[in-house]
């Protein structure tokens, strides 16, 4: 991709594998400084090792985005590294209990939005005054097709994903007149390493709600991330973009 960040800092949360591990090796390949965040330090550091190894400027990062205390730090940190925090993708996330909503344990719906949702938006609250002190910049925030969808049995994901685009269309309401575009993707299931503890079939039975014939790949996810953080897309703020093999169309 035609696309080039030198001398820009991007903080990608949750960028120890998957979906997040291909942002933070997409953009330090396309000359970003990537703070690699994760809740592992052991997958921050070889993902970072990783990016170095290609000839990418890369540090780690580790600690629970659930706690806004953290958060403030990993960007106060960013944003001190290299002079400035123009870039922010939000992914960290994570999947949460299966049960009907009237079942739903209480622990589990507590974490999902702590993750989920509350991460996001102390992301973009610690990451907006230091993009405006560096004279603007651009947020990726990934919910997913459930953002747009229902989804038996995942109440709290989907209540999160669902209020993380709306928290991307109001914060894209108050900034984009201020230098600061705020944007959401919406993957559908991905092919990442969190499916391989799916059960036999399951697997299968994914990949056929697809109507393009297959999972989505971390890649194709990253390849429009970088696009949406790029000044190519200008124009483009307050809306989430779907990478889902036409999955939302049936």
């Amino acid at each position: 991709m035609d696309i080039t960040f030198t001398g820009k800092t991007a903080l990608v949360t949750g960028a120890g594998s998957g979906i997040g591990e291909a942002i933070a090796l997409g953009l330090a390949a396309s000359g970003a400084n990537v703070v690699v965040q994760d809740l592992k330090s052991e997958a921050a550091e070889r993902v970072t090792a990783a990016i170095a190894k290609a000839g990418g400027t890369a540090i780690p990062a580790a600690g629970d985005v659930s706690d806004p205390a953290t958060v403030e730090r990993l960007v106060a940190e960013a944003a001190g590294w290299q002079g400035g925090l123009q870039l922010l993708v939000n992914n960290a996330g994570i999947g949460g209990a299966q049960a009907p909503t009237g079942e739903y344990p209480l622990d589990g719906w507590r974490r999902v939005i702590d993750v989920n949702l509350n991460a996001v938006f102390y992301g973009m609250r610690f990451a907006i005054p230091e993009m405006l002190k560096a004279g603007g910049g651009a947020i990726v925030n990934i919910a997913s097709i459930l953002g747009s969808v229902g989804f038996a049995n995942s109440a709290a994901y989907v209540a999160a994903k669902h209020a993380v685009v709306g928290l991307t269309k109001s914060a894209a309401l108050e900034y984009s007149a201020k230098g600061i575009r705020v944007n959401a993707i919406g993957p559908a299931f991905i092919d990442t390493p969190l499916l391989s503890a799916l059960p036999p079939g399951a697997k299968e039975a994914l990949v056929a709600a697809h109507p393009i014939g297959r999972l989505g790949r971390a890649d194709e996810v990253a390849d429009l991330t970088q696009y949406l953080l790029s000044d190519r897309a200008s124009f483009i703020t307050g809306s989430c973009h779907l990478v889902d093999g036409a999955y939302c169309a049936q």
